[in-house]
Parts: structure tokens; C-alpha cells; sequence
């Protein structure tokens, strides 16, 4: 299975004005292979505290055991060597069998307690399928790595700031 990398993003909304807009965006986003939904998780809580989750995945059953597979493995060597890697690799395929990623019942209720009566979140997992060819013709130059990040526009103001104070 081919990945490219893959974003973790939280999102909350404490008044959340939904309109299609986000989902129109992410559709767009899908339909131009620039990303894939590994997994979405979207809980909201009303005024009297009764949630309702919805989860999405465009991978179908077999590649979310492979990704789970994959991310148990990688997660399975860090801590324990070859044998973690082994034993990561099955337990990770077992957890995606149910063709999801994120979301079981606890990761729900974990993210509906860390939300106020009113408000909702999202989790998602995103490939970005965009950078794929980006990396493999990185690594046929004999690139390699050397930092990867996202700067955010709060990094450059806090980057401004921390100049502006050594100046003064």
C-alpha cells in the first residue's frame, strides 16, 4: 500500500454554523486525488448533553487493515524492536478490520467528555496523495529528508515577536 504522509487535525467548533462548506471542500479536495480521509471523526453535543458521532474513511476494509497494519508495525519497532514491530503489525490489522481507523466507542466518548454542551469536534486523518510523487522524486534524486513541518501564520507572528523583544 502507498501512503503519503499523513495529518492529524483536530478541530472544534463551539457554535458551529455547519452549511455544507467544509464537506463541499472536502469533497473537492477527493475528487482531485489531492487528499484522502483515512479516517473522520465528527461528534457533536446538544444543550442537554445526548451526542451524536459520525465517522468516515475512504479506505475500503482491506486497506485500513493495511494502514493499521502499517502504523502498528512502525509504532510495534519504536518500542520494542523487531518483535514490537511483529506484534504491531497484527494487532494494528485487527483494530482496522472494522474498516475504521480512529474511531472505536471509547474514542468517541473520549472526545465527547473533552467538549462543552453545545459544541462539537472533529478528528481527522488526512493523505495528503498530493506530495506522493513529490517524495519519490525526492528519494530517486537521493534526497533525503532533512525537517519536515507546517508554519502556521501564528509561528511568524511569534517568530516576529520573540525579534521584536531581543531588539528592545
Amino acid at each position: 500500500m502507498e501512503m503519503g504522509p499523513v495529518q492529524m487535525l483536530v478541530v472544534g467548533f463551539e457554535d458551529g454554523k455547519f452549511d455544507g462548506e467544509i464537506l463541499a471542500e472536502l469533497k473537492r479536495l477527493r475528487e482531485h486525488d489531492i487528499i484522502r480521509l483515512v479516517d473522520l471523526l465528527f461528534v457533536a453535543k446538544d444543550e442537554q448533553g445526548e451526542v451524536a458521532a459520525v465517522e468516515h474513511s475512504d479506505l475500503s476494509q482491506q486497506e485500513a487493515m493495511e494502514f493499521g497494519a502499517l502504523a502498528g508495525a512502525l509504532l510495534g519497532l519504536g518500542a520494542a524492536g523487531e518483535e514490537g514491530a511483529e506484534a504491531g503489525a497484527i494487532a494494528g490489522a485487527e483494530a482496522g478490520a472494522d474498516g475504521s481507523v480512529l474511531a472505536d466507542d471509547g474514542d468517541v466518548w473520549y472526545l465527547a467528555d473533552a467538549i462543552p454542551p453545545g459544541a462539537s469536534a472533529a478528528i481527522a486523518l488526512i493523505e495528503h496523495r498530493w506530495a506522493i510523487p513529490l517524495r519519490d522524486a525526492i528519494q530517486t534524486a537521493g534526497g533525503q529528508t532533512v525537517v519536515d513541518t507546517w508554519v502556521h501564520p501564528e509561528d511568524l507572528v511569534a517568530v516576529g515577536a520573540a525579534a521584536g523583544s531581543a531588539g528592545s
